[in-house]
């Protein structure tokens, strides 16, 4: 790969900061209530739900340019999970399309597919995470 761009953060933990190399991000973080923490900072799963579903709504984008057709009112919203597995823990995502009726049927499902076979987030997350499509 030739990288365009390379992000830099460092943590520290569930329980400390997440601090980005130009200092845009600067975030403490805490375990969520449901995990046995306080939830007075964000975590890593949110961090990665609000990556992933900029970047695939963004690769949709491209994917539509290339389909000729419109998604200036869609939406995207990840879920990430996180769970007990047979290896300690493990996340699961479910991926939530919103689309406008104009993209409704045959040409939304394609969309959708075409986005997450293009998405860097999903290329990543291909046979290492459950990711689920849900088109509303």
């Amino acid at each position: 790969m030739n990288a365009l761009y390379t992000a830099v953060a460092t943590a520290n933990g569930r329980e400390g900061r997440a601090v980005s190399s130009d200092g845009r991000i600067d975030l403490a973080l805490a375990m969520p209530p449901a995990l046995g923490g306080n939830g007075e900072g964000t975590n890593p799963e949110q961090l990665f739900a609000a990556g992933y579903a900029a970047c695939f709504a963004s690769a949709m984008g491209a994917v539509a340019r290339e389909m000729k057709v419109d998604t200036k009112d869609v939406s995207v919203t990840a879920e990430v999970s996180i769970g007990k597995d047979d290896a300690g823990f493990g996340l699961a995502v479910v991926m939530r399309v919103e689309l406008p009726d104009s993209l409704a049927g045959e040409i939304g499902q394609q969309l959708v597919e075409a986005t997450h076979a293009y998405c860097p987030y999903s290329k990543a997350t291909r046979g290492n995470i459950e990711v689920e499509l849900v088109i509303e």
